[in-house]
Order: C-alpha cells, then sequence, then structure tokens
C-alpha cells in the first residue's frame, strides 16, 4: 500500500515540475534548495518512481513526472479554486505597494470605483521608491517604475507612457517650438529615466544647461509646473487629471517628437497568482490599461 503523501511534498513538486528547476521553486515557495530536492527525493521514494532527470544547470521532467503534473496541475487548481470560493465569503484583502507618483496620480482617482466594482476587496495600498521585497508576506504586488530588479517575479508591463512638455497655459502661449524652452525654466525630475537631455537629443538640439528647480516625485513636478513654476517634462498618464482640467497642457504636441516608453510594470511572486484579489486586481488593470493580461492571472 502506498504510504501518505503530504500536500507540501505535491506543492514542492508542482513548483519544481512547472519551473523546471529547483532553485526558481525554493525561490517561490520560500524554501532553501536542499529542502526542495529533499522533498522531491522523499517523494520519489515513496512512489517508487524517477520524477526528474538532470538536464544542465536546470532539471527535466521524466515520462512519470510529466504524467504525474498533469494530475497535480489539474488538482492543485480545483482546491485554489475551491479556497477562494471559500475565502471569497469574507472581505478580501489586497496588499498592494507602488511607485509614488503612479499611487498618487493614477491609482488612488480610480480605487474608489474599483472598490465599488468589487465591494468583496479590501485595498491596503503602500507607495515607496523602494521596491516590496517579498520576503515577509507583507504584499501581494508591487507596481514599480522603471526595469523590474529582482529575479523570479512575474511582471506584466502597464503599456506605453507618452513624456511630453507640459506647463501652464498661459506659458504656453509663448512656446511654439522645441528651440522656445530656451527662454523658459525646465524643471528637473530626478529618480525619472526620461529627462531634458534625452528629449532635446531626440528632437536635434543641445540640451541647455541644467537650472531652476528639482524634485524627486513626479507628482511634485506637475504640481509645480500646474502652479506655473516652469515647464515639466512628465507622462501624459500621469498628468491626465491637471490636463482634463485644464491647469496643464502640452505646448508641443504635434510641433515635436515625444519620447513614448513602458514606465510601470505590476510584479509579483509567481505563488501570489492564486490569491484572488491579485487575479482581480491584475484583471482590472489590464482592461484599465488596455494592456494584455499576464498569462498567471488569467
Amino acid at each position: 500500500m502506498r504510504p501518505a503523501i503530504p500536500l507540501s511534498a505535491v506543492r514542492i513538486f508542482e513548483a519544481a515540475a512547472r519551473r523546471r528547476s529547483f532553485k526558481a521553486a525554493a525561490e517561490e515557495l520560500n524554501l532553501s534548495a536542499s529542502a526542495v530536492s529533499h522533498g522531491v527525493r522523499k517523494l520519489e521514494e515513496s512512489l517508487g518512481v524517477a520524477l526528474f532527470a538532470r538536464a544542465g544547470h536546470g532539471v527535466a521532467l521524466t515520462a512519470s513526472g510529466e504524467a504525474l503534473l498533469d494530475h497535480v496541475g489539474r488538482a492543485l487548481e480545483a482546491l485554489n479554486r475551491g479556497l477562494d470560493l471559500v475565502a471569497s465569503r469574507g472581505p478580501q484583502l489586497l496588499r498592494l505597494h507602488c511607485a509614488p507618483s503612479f499611487a498618487a496620480q493614477w491609482l488612488t482617482p480610480r480605487l474608489a470605483r474599483f472598490l465599488r466594482e468589487h465591494p468583496g476587496i479590501e485595498v491596503r495600498l503602500a507607495a515607496g521608491m523602494d521596491y516590496a521585497r517579498f520576503t515577509n508576506d507583507e504584499f501581494d504586488a508591487d507596481i514599480v517604475y522603471g526595469p523590474p530588479r529582482a529575479e523570479g517575479l512575474v511582471r506584466m508591463g502597464l503599456g506605453e507612457e507618452t513624456v511630453t512638455p507640459l506647463c501652464d497655459p498661459e506659458r504656453a502661449d509663448a512656446i511654439r517650438t522645441p528651440a522656445d524652452l530656451a527662454g523658459h525654466t525646465l524643471i528637473q525630475s530626478d529618480n525619472k529615466q526620461v529627462r531634458w537631455p534625452h528629449w532635446f537629443e531626440t528632437n536635434g538640439l543641445p540640451a541647455p544647461a541644467a537650472a531652476g528647480i528639482r524634485f524627486d516625485r513626479s507628482f511634485l513636478a506637475l504640481a509645480a509646473a500646474a502652479d506655473g513654476l516652469g515647464v515639466a517634462l512628465e507622462s501624459t498618464r500621469l498628468a491626465e487629471r491637471e490636463i482634463a482640467a485644464g491647469r496643464l497642457v502640452a505646448p508641443l504636441a504635434g510641433r515635436a517628437r515625444d519620447v513614448r516608453y513602458t514606465g510601470h510594470h505590476l510584479v509579483f511572486p509567481p505563488a501570489m497568482r492564486r490569491r484572488a484579489p491579485l487575479r482581480v486586481f491584475g484583471r482590472w488593470l489590464a482592461a484599465e490599461l488596455d494592456v494584455p493580461l499576464s498569462a498567471e492571472l488569467a
């Protein structure tokens, strides 16, 4: 008679088989690589078959391993659906970390509608420049600015943003060509991927000497520009409320070359894909921004 096999061993096998790597499975499950290797070996001993074969720096499934993964994958999906069904009977918490300007300028204005559309979900939002480390189970996901740095995370790009000069309407009347910017205060944004030298180079002009006001957050630069302190080089996505209200305009729209780039990503550990609030939020985010949904959240 086959001995009872703990669910923990099944989860270790599923992660290692899906990732084709003991190391990647260990990172996903927050275990050591030796613990994953030990768990797989004990499972193979219990079943009396080899499930993995070494393949270069990773591992490959044997025929028995492939057969088992097919059944285990479907079984865990059914188990997760059952857990989500039970959990959905009470409030579900989404623990989200976010880049400060994206949180202030884009996400927070939409949260009320998100919560109305999904009344069973509660949101805990923290904003900061440092990326979430996902080492203490504090957050489910992070909306990061710039290229994601941590290895082993699922990444969903949040679409291209347009970066263009923005200023108050009165100042905009005096800006007709890129060269006209030389006579105005250019607000400098630290910690940005796209800065004034890049924009001037794109438009075939030398960048003027850096001077004026400097900020380390986009929402501060946008507020300063709206208050008439100068011209900010910022994303129209982050400035959409100020543009819609007429507090900011893009004086060189159609007259200069804008810079387009993917500035933000939703990132999360693969294990978090099982959490229903994150899947709901990911689908909503993809629909709001009209970007492809990560397969891990489908």
